[in-house]
């Protein structure tokens, strides 16, 4: 297995560009990449849900994991790629293949089973099945509002404690007792990014590692300047910045995600399209709008 790589920082998880011709746009996909990095990005995610992953065919999604890739080795980024399902055969098969195909990848983002709710158990049991033959280690997406399972914190420090196991994207939606054992009771090594964007700021005070967050598209300078002020404990300033993030995720978020992010990247001549795949349907002109507003009051 890889040996790990701390999982600290702003991760963003890339949209997949799409061309007029509802192709791959390839050039722009990378020249995201880059621009993201410039501005100080820990790393790139890889086939997550903003990049409409479920929505690729096999060869789409083999074109999006070069491309981040390449760009991830040229500059030593951190690359996590999203697999996987919700059967554990399957993806323990899938991880194979990414430490086969993607030797690149620093870890796999994997979600928690979604639809069947295993219980707790079956979730610990899930994961450690696939952590002991992985060839690269994980990240558990735990995201209870899309899965159907919600785990405690007794649960997410019993996956904590698995070899394999790297960390946990944690995007339940809110701050509660767990989340807040969760971080006072990590173990060194595991690593506690947030998931949802508006909650970026207090996992950051509270001691999250960063997080990997799709509005980190639009002003990653500014997320990253976050994560640094609270590991700096400069908290004055941190507070400021962290609440006008937490407006920017919200606009960024006022449709479907990646559609407003999508818009806004398009209006910045930033992707050549703002087209996205069914099921999901473009964001419209007054939330793209908003979006484009907070995005150009934080990065001018």
């Amino acid at each position: 297995m890889n040996q790990h790589i701390p999982l600290t920082g702003i991760f963003v998880p890339l949209v997949t560009p799409f061309a007029a011709d509802g192709t791959i746009a390839r050039p722009a996909l990378e020249a995201l990449a880059h621009s993201l990095l410039d501005e100080g990005a820990a790393g790139l995610a890889a086939l997550g849900t903003t990049a409409e992953a479920a929505a690729l065919d096999e060869a789409e999604r083999r074109t999006v994991v070069e491309v981040v890739a390449a760009v991830c080795r040229e500059r030593g980024a951190t690359l996590l790629v999203g697999t996987g399902g919700a059967g554990t055969l399957g993806t323990a098969e899938a991880l194979l293949a990414l430490g086969k195909s993607t030797p690149e990848a620093a870890a796999a983002m994997v979600t928690v089973p979604a639809f069947t709710r295993p219980g707790e158990a079956g979730v610990v049991a899930h994961f450690r099945r696939l952590a002991a033959t992985s060839p690269v280690p994980l990240v558990v997406y735990h995201i209870p509002y899309r899965t159907g399972q919600q785990l405690s914190a007794a649960a997410l420090l019993e996956l904590a404690a698995v070899p394999g196991i790297a960390g946990v994207k944690h995007a339940v939606g809110g701050i509660d007792q767990d989340t807040v054992e969760l971080l006072g009771s990590a173990p060194a090594g595991f690593a506690v990014l947030a998931g949802d964007d508006a909650f970026l700021s207090p996992l950051l005070a509270l001691g999250a590692a960063g997080g990997i967050l799709a509005s980190a598209h639009l002003a990653t300078a500014r997320f990253v300047e976050l994560a640094a002020a609270w590991q700096a404990g400069e908290a004055t300033r941190a507070r400021a910045l962290g609440h006008q993030l937490a407006a920017l995720a919200k606009a960024a978020f006022a449709g479907p995600n990646p559609t407003v992010i999508k818009a806004v990247l398009h209006a910045q001549g930033r992707i050549p399209t703002p087209d996205v795949r069914l099921p999901l349907l473009p964001a419209g002109p007054v939330e793209t709008a908003v979006a484009l507003a907070g995005t150009d009051r934080l990065t001018r």
